[in-house]
């Protein structure tokens, strides 16, 4: 259980507002738009988001709640239930999120760089403590679950297969690959040992060992 204190509770939500704290005149204004004319706030929305992402490291998929998540934003729940439907498809918007932040499609010049830069972005993710805690945990509950495991898959494949398929395109550009090398084989030459020796052994990898798996990689896609 997290340790981080609860927002204090506030007073009832008012009709089309969406934090769930509202002055009078807020309320009063509330009342005068039209049904469905609640605007989502950014500041909100985020608010959310981080919420999902500390409850996951906090109490994993299967203890959260839609519940939990608007207590620990310090929103009301109807402000969570405008935005997402339920915690599925909420815990993959944020999934996806994260799994392409900081990963730009990179352009060394080369297939073995981009190869290199690619899996060292990865490793820093996947080290970080809190991925270390949520992933494990969501391929857990995605192996109980096929409806998870296969929205699962979907996310992460669409958030780092587009950056595989540029490399793979730049590389064929250059004549380093043909054309028609699988993304999906090339996804999982880069991200099974990497999450190998992060995941399960539990070691970050030195450069050196990222300066091996990139030319390794590079060369399994060159005889793809």
């Amino acid at each position: 259980m997290s340790t981080e204190p609860t927002p204090p509770p506030g007073p009832a939500p008012a009709p089309g507002t969406d934090s769930g704290y509202a002055s009078a005149s807020d309320a009063a204004a509330a009342r005068r738009q039209p049904a469905g004319a609640a605007v989502l706030r950014t500041e909100v929305t985020e608010a959310i988001r981080a919420a999902v992402f500390a409850e996951l490291a906090a109490v994993g998929y299967g203890r959260m709640s839609m519940e939990g998540i608007a207590r620990r934003a310090g929103v009301g729940k109807a402000a969570v239930y405008r935005r997402w439907r339920s915690k599925l498809p909420l815990v993959l918007d944020v999934v996806s999120a994260v799994a392409g932040q900081g990963l730009p499609a990179p352009d060394t010049g080369s297939l073995r760089g981009d190869v290199r830069a690619v899996l060292g972005v990865a490793a820093r993710a996947l080290a970080h403590p809190a991925v270390a805690q949520i992933l494990p945990d969501l391929l857990a509950e995605a192996a109980r679950g096929p409806e998870l495991a296969q929205a699962l898959r979907g996310a992460l494949r669409g958030a780092r297969g587009g950056v595989v398929e540029v490399v793979l395109a730049q590389a064929a550009e250059r004549g380093e690959l043909p054309r028609d090398v699988d993304a999906d084989l090339a996804f999982g030459l880069l991200a099974g040992p990497l999450y190998w020796t992060v995941a399960v052994m539990g070691g970050a990898p030195t450069d050196a060992e990222l300066d091996a798996l990139a030319s390794s990689v590079a060369a399994a896609l060159r005889t793809a």
